[in-house]
């Protein structure tokens, strides 16, 4: 077992791609063709300033050779990034190879674009997707859905579209079945140090006899011991504390807000519940009201059915009391004028005082 620098650093990775000999090496396996040629993009290294959203990003022209040994230029845009970035950057940085005009071929109607094709090392998992390594490749389909092979490649064609290869560094867990799974297992964090983030121990064992792994072990043997590299491994180290910290924060105060937006919500059915509850109540009270009317009216019915009767019986007694008076002006008694009118002799006093 040896102990070399962790290829995951972005300062280490850029150590590991200087070196052309191992740039065609991991081109050629991800590419899955014969990589003679890398000359890094000018100016394209992306390692100075940092924010929330950093992505590591290296262009490249590289020569491949095919298997009729014709040779084509193509462009790899390779971008690695250890944290959850929004694709919106990715996107960004395609956008500046669409745009310049350096990586086009030829001159007037005959001038196209180089091929490209982008790779992306993720430190993170893309969702649910289970397969380490990801070929995104564009194919081309008639108006019925059938495959068109004939005339393709086609330079107006691939100079409008480009192919991509998407690693998921987590889910590479020691299994080598492959040239790619070689190369790619210099990047298996399970091999990492679990007192030093920094640093992975890699059984050397495993590549004996393949010059161009033994060659990338020994260049990330060199890395674990250069002063500066290391300085620089401290420095991302310090970076992302600070984003994860700031993620933590983020993520306290997102659980926060979800646990206040519950809490407000139930508060909401307990309104509404409540409201309904009211709603319930000035209805009853609605209905007692129009009982307490229905009675005040039926009260009053019977209060001028009282006032009419007394009324009448106010009418009555005053014909009563003029009969009295006139039978008795007619000299009848009192007990005369009684049975004449049906009264008791009492009534006939009374009606006369």
């Amino acid at each position: 077992m040896v102990t070399v620098a962790n290829p995951i650093y972005d300062v280490v990775f850029k150590y590991l791609m200087e070196d052309e000999r191992i740039a065609r090496i991991i081109l050629s396996a991800l590419l899955k063709q014969n990589v003679v040629k890398v000359e890094v993009r000018p100016h394209e290294y992306i390692n100075g300033k940092r924010d929330t959203l950093s992505v590591f990003r290296i262009d490249f022209g590289a020569t491949v050779r095919r298997a009729d040994g014709t040779e084509q230029l193509i462009l790899v845009e390779l971008q690695k990034t250890w944290l959850p970035t929004e694709t919106l950057r990715f996107r960004q940085y395609l956008g500046v190879h669409y745009q310049n005009p350096q990586n086009v071929t030829g001159e007037g109607r005959t001038a196209h674009a180089l091929p490209m094709v982008a790779i992306y090392l993720l430190g993170h998992n893309v969702g649910d997707v289970e397969e380490p390594v990801l070929y995104v490749q564009h194919e081309s389909y008639d108006s019925e859905g059938r495959r068109v092979t004939k005339g393709l490649p086609n330079p107006f064609i691939d100079s409008l579209t480009h192919d991509s290869i998407i690693v998921q560094i987590p889910r590479l867990h020691g299994q080598v079945n492959s040239r790619l799974d070689k190369v790619l297992s210099i990047f298996d964090q399970t091999n990492k140090s679990k007192n030093n983030e920094q640093m992975m121990y890699i059984d050397d064992s495993l590549y004996t006899g393949d010059a161009d792994m033994e060659h990338i072990v020994h260049r990330l043997l060199m890395a674990s011991t250069d002063a500066d590299i290391r300085q620089d491994m401290n420095v991302e180290d310090e970076y992302y504390s600070i984003i994860e910290k700031q993620d933590t924060e983020i993520l306290m105060r997102d659980r926060q807000l979800a646990e206040q937006k519950v809490q407000l919500n139930e508060q909401k059915v307990q309104l509404n519940e409540q409201k309904v509850q009211l709603n319930e109540q000035k209805v009853q009270l609605n209905e007692q009201k129009e009982q307490l009317n229905e009675q005040q009216a039926k009260l009053d019915e019977q209060k001028n059915l009282l006032d009419e009767q007394k009324a009448q019986l106010v009418l009555q007694d005053e014909l009563l009391r003029k009969s009295v008076k006139a039978l008795s002006l007619a000299g009848l008694s009192h007990e005369a004028i009684a049975s004449n009118l049906g009264l008791d002799k009492k009534d006939v006093i009374r009606l006369m005082a």
